[in-house]
């Protein structure tokens, strides 16, 4: 049985606050001080009513996920600007 690494089913979670969660994690993860490496995305609890805490660890490699736990990849955490878009330019319509 494989793991899906796409990320949470949207349609079953608060994405708002799960996102929100997973960015808290990787700013404590980045103002840990110890940034060796650039995390693959954010693995995070959710408690028995499903709603997500602020429990939760950067992740290296594809995880193995435990019942409860959600993975986040690192592209919906980051801000948009550091997610290889680029803006639109700025046009008077």
């Amino acid at each position: 049985m494989g793991i899906s690494l796409s990320g949470p089913r949207w349609d079953r979670i608060n994405s708002a606050a799960v996102i929100a969660c997973a960015r808290r994690i990787y700013h404590d993860y980045l103002a840990s001080g110890c940034v060796c490496a650039e995390p693959i995305g954010i693995v995070i609890a959710a408690t028995p009513s499903g709603q997500s805490v602020s429990l939760g660890r950067a992740v290296f490699e594809p995880p193995v996920l435990l019942p409860g736990e959600q993975y986040i990849p690192l592209e919906l955490v980051r801000p948009r600007t550091s997610r290889g878009r680029t803006p639109r330019p700025f046009t008077r319509g």
